[in-house]
């Protein structure tokens, strides 16, 4: 139960994991009654919570219509996919360099443990665990700014790369790409596993466009 002394900052926290994952989709109006009524709060903590998240850059606030959040235009989304493909390309580089046995082994259950859900098409379970495989890779780094700087873009990408796997066969595309990503860094290949997660990422081979194009219209801001 929500409860009455609940600070902004948790307030904050709450609806950040919930638009991180997913549950609160670009676009949606967070409107400050309706949030007062879901948590038991006065209007003031749900006020500074939607300020917090504006400077967050995941709620944007628009003057006489309320706080929304935010959406990313179509040249905003592709830029960050391409960061992100070369933070998680460098992330890879690295830990195929520097993890250790028992990381390495790690890897190799997380992976082993996803294909349950792709032969059961258990789409929200096959997101955590992939996660799960990425941050293993990310913590296999040994660097800490990287790891947490590809974490922050990653969880930005979030709602975006939920619906990523909801393409067709993109499921098994995934895993099988995962196998090839966890050979290379099991191995000690950098530039393969640094080319494979790159390429992972963006979803080359021409599906990454087919995925844009698959946004519903109202997930992005298609007039900035």
């Amino acid at each position: 139960m929500p409860s009455p002394n609940m600070s902004s900052r948790d307030l904050r926290r709450q609806l950040e994991h919930e638009i991180l994952l997913g549950e609160l989709t670009p676009g949606t109006r967070l409107d400050e009654v309706a949030l007062t009524e879901r948590f038991g709060v006065s209007r003031t903590p749900v006020r500074e919570a939607l300020q917090q998240l504006s400077m967050m850059q995941l709620v944007e606030i628009r003057p006489r219509r309320g706080a929304f959040v935010k959406k990313m235009s179509l040249r905003e989304l592709v830029d960050m996919f391409e960061v992100m493909a070369e933070l998680e390309g460098a992330c890879g580089r690295l830990a195929a360099d520097r993890m250790s046995d028992d990381e390495r082994a790690t890897l190799k259950e997380l992976h082993k443990a996803s294909e349950v859900m792709v032969k059961e098409r258990d789409y929200d379970g096959y997101y955590r665990a992939n996660v799960a495989f990425h941050e293993a890779i990310y913590k296999g780094s040994h660097n800490e700014f990287l790891s947490e700087q590809t974490k922050n873009l990653r969880n930005r990408l979030t709602p975006y790369r939920r619906l990523q796997l909801r393409q067709s066969n993109r499921l098994t595309s995934s895993f099988n790409e995962h196998s090839e990503i966890t050979e290379a860094i099991t191995s000690g290949n950098k530039a393969l596993a640094e080319q494979l997660l790159s390429a992972h990422v963006t979803v080359q081979r021409g599906s990454f466009n087919d995925f844009l194009a698959s946004l519903p219209m109202d997930l992005i801001d298609q007039t900035a």
